[in-house]
């Protein structure tokens, strides 16, 4: 079975896919060769680093209108390279209806993971240009799929919300466990760049500095009372906000002293000095993030808008709706230090437990398996 993942692309500030869809690609690999990965890349930038990729990762240009990920060189390989599924990561973009021609002219299947992109918030958000994408970017490419790559059962429930009956996989994505060294290698590189985190206990949030995040509400909610010994770690991949116009934020609430803020771009993940790790996002489809705190032994306090209600299940933090936020952060932050360890070994063992990329490959390999089947 030769299947072809795209992406848009692999650049650490395009979030989450950026990890997730290239560890996926890789384990599909060493299960099941051959693979190959696709993603566009912006003129001038390196390609991603290397590293022993099972999956055989090719890069194209971008080109104008780069926000489309436009890119002739990707279409080019696709119409002259055959392969049995075509599976495309993210829409609104050219590279879905590079990937919906491929599967048309060779009639492989074609399966498409939306990645947060049909939820809620997500969806609703400048609706009109995604109107106008699903009409001229890649028309016809939702209802021409053979199946969807769901994360969560939320984001299931997403795709059948709007009416596409398609076979729909649920996959999670998986996580790795950083061992103690590598925690500590973490706090180490932390501790040199702000060392007043030093003596204080750090609530985290770090993801993309976006809007869907609730960013600016959670600098004004942690600003609005005394926090104790406790600060507020913010540390991201600027998009919609600059860390200076953050800065500026903090600094008009008078919170200089208690929230940190910086660009975590090219620097190790910050899960090592945490104590407790926040996450208010509008929406998400699965929120990589927060698997990784809860892999590396930290205690999650997360919307409901999130696909992590099992939170409180698992005794591993808290997921409550945004109008609860203020409430539950008061309680988590009076939690003694013993108490968010017992969470976060909670977290940890149930990140161990449900979230391996080995399990994830081999359910969407046993999908693809279906799915080329149907069309024999």
């Amino acid at each position: 079975m030769r299947v072809c993942h795209l992406v848009p692309s692999l650049e650490e500030r395009h979030g989450g896919p950026s990890k997730s869809v290239r560890a996926l690609a890789d384990h599909l690999a060493q299960l099941a060769p051959p693979v190959e990965l696709l993603a566009t890349l912006e003129a001038g930038q390196p390609p991603p680093p290397p590293r022993a990729d099972a999956a055989v990762l090719r890069t194209f240009p971008r080109v104008a209108p780069r926000w489309l990920c436009r890119s002739p060189e990707l279409a080019r390989h696709l119409a002259t390279h055959d392969y049995d599924l075509v599976h495309n990561h993210a829409l609104w973009l050219l590279p879905l209806r590079y990937a919906c021609d491929a599967a048309r002219r060779t009639g492989a299947p074609l399966v498409i993971s939306p990645r947060g992109m049909l939820s809620g918030w997500a969806y609703a958000h400048r609706r009109w240009r995604k109107r106008l994408a699903e009409l001229f970017v890649h028309a016809g490419a939702f209802r021409a799929a053979a199946g969807w790559h769901a994360t969560s059962a939320e984001e299931a429930d997403d795709i059948r919300r709007l009416g596409f009956s398609q076979p729909v996989c649920v996959a999670p994505n998986g996580v790795p466990l950083p061992d103690a060294a590598e925690l500590a290698r973490q706090r180490a590189a932390w501790l040199a760049l702000a060392p007043a985190l030093a003596d204080r206990r750090v609530a985290l949030f770090y993801s993309r500095f976006h809007r869907k995040k609730r960013l600016r509400e959670l600098v004004d909610l942690w600003a609005s009372a005394p926090r104790g010994d406790w600060v507020l770690l913010l540390a991201g991949v600027e998009e919609d906000y600059r860390v200076a116009e953050i800065n500026q934020w903090i600094a008009a609430a008078g919170a200089s002293e208690n929230i940190l803020v910086f660009d975590g771009a090219d620097r190790p993940p910050p899960y090592g000095v945490a104590s407790l790790f926040l996450l208010p996002s509008h929406s998400e489809n699965f929120g990589l993030v927060i698997a990784e705190a809860l892999a590396a032994g930290v205690p999650a306090l997360v919307t409901d808008t999130t696909p992590w209600r099992q939170l409180t299940t698992y005794a591993a933090g808290w997921c409550v709706p945004w109008s609860d936020f203020p409430r539950a952060l008061q309680t988590a932050l009076a939690c003694s230090a013993p108490e968010l360890s017992t969470l976060g070994a909670a977290g940890r063992a149930w990140a161990a437990r449900d979230f391996s990329w080995t399990g994830a490959a081999r359910q969407l390999h046993d999908f693809y398996g279906q799915l080329i089947q149907a069309r024999a």
